[in-house]
């Protein structure tokens, strides 16, 4: 089989999905080929287990990763392949963020409970519009651990978030020039994620592969073998690109 043991791994929103949600016929057909050939496929996404209702036998084949490569999940089989999720040492990063910044919204993502602190319009959105059931506290500590993730809402101070992140080396977070920025376990990223995936499926690193469009893709496109980005991505992807594929309306993968 032409792929036996190749895995390539897609971003789900702007990448495997077109614009309104979908994967398009045509993507689901050629993953299918790929899959009968003995390839893997698997999808590498910044949501987290709680938001993420897409998974299908019919064109996923490996453990998903999920916020943004902290945590490998194997539908199939419901089981958590790995969770590198952040402890206490999380705590005084987001203690700092809400004493400085008191009205940004802060979301924790455990695997079992997410919280919500200052919920804004568009974190209540958030929740919503992916299904996610959360409960409201008020100090981070209150905040079930560990935390796949953090998302701060930082609505016109995230320069001076992103600076004050800077000083906690203990942790990692996603550069953006936008108002959301997600904290993660210190170490962890796409990329870094991805090639845990990657070897604990029996996969070399010259099989992996990866397709993205966001600036929080940047890290497993360079981890990649070969990185594919829709030529409607990021301009952060499109930088990090190997190769520039049609955009993800046109069918991407």
């Amino acid at each position: 089989m032409k792929f036996k043991n190749v895995l390539l791994a897609s971003d789900f929103d702007g990448t495997l999905a077109d614009s309104s949600g979908k994967i398009p016929d045509g993507v689901i057909s050629a993953i299918k080929y790929f899959m009968s050939e003995g390839g893997l496929f698997t999808v590498c996404t910044g949501r987290i287990y709680q938001g993420f209702h897409l998974y299908s036998e019919v064109y996923i084949n490996a453990p998903v990763l999920l916020g943004n490569g902290a945590m490998a999940y194997d539908y199939k089989n419901k089981n958590v392949i790995f969770n590198d999720a952040i402890g206490d040492e999380g705590i005084p990063a987001v203690e700092d963020i809400l004493s400085d910044f008191p009205s940004v919204a802060v979301e924790t993502y455990n695997f079992g409970t997410v919280c919500s602190i200052n919920a804004c319009e568009d974190s209540i959105h958030h929740f919503t519009s992916q299904g996610i059931d959360f409960t409201r506290v008020s100090d981070p500590n209150d905040a079930s651990r560990p935390w796949t993730k953090v998302m701060i809402y930082a609505h016109g101070c995230s320069s001076d978030v992103q600076r004050l992140l800077d000083g906690h080396e203990e942790v990692n977070y996603l550069r953006t020039t936008g108002d959301y920025i997600e904290i993660l376990k210190k170490g962890v990223d796409k990329g870094a994620g991805l090639l845990k995936l990657g070897g604990m499926i029996g996969c070399d690193v010259k099989d992996i592969y990866a397709a993205g469009d966001g600036y929080n893709d940047v890290d497993m496109l360079k981890a990649a073998a070969k990185g594919f980005v829709p030529e409607n991505g990021s301009p952060e992807a499109l930088s990090a690109a190997d190769f520039v594929t049609r955009s993800n309306d046109m069918g991407c993968i």
